[in-house]
């Protein structure tokens, strides 16, 4: 049986579900962006290593990845999902300056803003989104989503260096913890708990009713979905290495006073490569558009490490790198639905998710850790290189075009 999708005509209940989508993503990536940035001040007044931020910031990786909020989605709709983890979220922050020790910084920004990440951005929103979208439409709709999250990247790095500097760490975390809340009341503008039967206008079946976990173990045997599994490791090393160490580096090299332009940076190139690529996506073989990000981003970093780090140097990486930063979402996720359908995009791309932050949680820790060995990040930036040839490499034998389930057809010959 064929698939019905969505008409490309956007009622006023979608675009508010795109708004408000985009505004949660803004906020919650936005600040756990600047969490780099806490590095310096939290180390210094808990009197330990960055290993030991590297392995909060590490936790706070994987609980976001964990892909149990797909599943949440589809019990309980994306709303309340998304309303429970801004809540979460700012729980979270609150608890890291009430709890000034090693086990509250890992249990609140390990554990709670992990839990709270997970469910107030790609996954939950981009499932919810999908359902709403038509197949043209898709691209462009992730590319924007993106895009805000961009946007968060641009704005809330310098906010977060200026609280910082002016009212201390604690009470920068504590402004943060109030803004993460609003999502709570932006979690409305999404669809509610959808009903199962699945129909058209007309009342006919969109189409047949799979068991879920189903669904996922014959997913687990498509090759093209282990290796958009397996590529997303890379995405995740390099956004977390760069993103929790990069602000200590430029201290490192004497140029600490960037930190959160740099950061700023690559929120506000990343809002046009975003919008570029979720724009291509609908045109061009995804495929070779993630190869393409991957190996550009092993050149932009082989660059960087071979040249001097200066204002001038840093401000360029920033920018190329920030072109192809969360470029990957749009086309990941469009090219899940491509291979699944809309139906279960929420879980079906929160496994492929789950890998980024595998990928993440070793290039926050892994990093740190070496740097407490050696004094040097080099061999972290020669590690992040190396994944992306790999990246580049995993990505080339991807077959687009629709996977045909057997249990699908099953069920719809029955």
């Amino acid at each position: 049986m064929s698939r019905v999708e969505p008409s490309d005509r956007m009622t006023r209940a979608v675009v508010v579900a795109i708004i408000a989508s985009a505004l949660s993503v803004m906020l919650s990536a936005g600040i756990r962006q600047g969490f780099g940035l806490f590095l310096t001040p939290i180390t210094a007044e808990l009197g330990v290593g960055r290993e030991t931020f590297g392995i909060a910031a590490a936790i706070s990786n994987l609980m976001f990845g964990i892909p149990v909020m797909g599943f949440l989605a589809e019990r309980f709709g994306s709303r309340l999902v998304l309303g429970t983890g801004g809540a979460i979220y700012a729980a979270g922050l609150l608890l890291v300056t009430q709890w000034v020790a090693t086990a509250g910084l890992i249990t609140g920004l390990g554990i709670l803003v992990g839990i709270g990440l997970a469910a107030t951005t790609y996954v939950v929103v981009l499932g919810a989104l999908v359902q709403l979208v038509s197949p043209r439409q898709r691209g462009m709709v992730f590319g924007i989503i993106t895009a805000m999250g961009s946007a968060g990247f641009l704005v809330m790095p310098p906010v977060a260096q200026w609280l910082v500097d002016t009212y201390g760490w604690q009470q920068a975390v504590r402004i943060e913890a109030v803004l993460i809340l609003s999502v709570v009341l932006l979690s409305l503008g999404l669809p509610g708990k959808q009903k199962k039967e699945h129909q058209t206008a007309a009342g006919k079946v969109m189409e047949p009713e799979v068991p879920l976990w189903s669904f996922v173990r014959e997913g687990f045997t498509k090759p093209s979905y282990l290796l958009l599994i397996s590529g997303f490791v890379v995405c995740g090393f390099h956004i977390a290495f760069i993103g929790t160490h990069l602000p200590v580096y430029l201290e490192d090299n004497g140029i600490g006073h960037i930190r959160g332009a740099a950061l700023a940076f690559i929120g506000a190139f990343n809002l046009v490569g975003s919008l570029t690529f979720g724009w291509l996506a609908d045109r061009l073989p995804r495929r070779f558009l993630l190869s393409f990000i991957y190996g550009m981003r092993g050149v932009i970093l082989l660059i960087y490490l071979l040249t001097p780090i200066t204002v001038v140097s840093t401000l360029l990486f920033s920018a190329a790198m920030g072109l192809l930063w969360l470029a990957t979402v749009p086309v990941t996720s469009g090219t899940i639905a491509l291979l699944f359908g809309p139906k279960y995009l929420a879980i079906m791309y929160g496994f492929v998710f789950f890998s980024h932050q595998v990928g993440a949680f070793f290039g926050a820790w892994w990093s740190g850790r070496v740097y407490d060995a050696t004094g040097s990040y080099d061999l972290g930036f020669y590690v992040a290189i190396a994944l992306g040839l790999y990246g580049l490499l995993v990505h080339l034998p991807i077959q687009e075009k629709p996977i045909e389930m057997k249990l699908t057809q099953a069920h719809a010959a029955a």
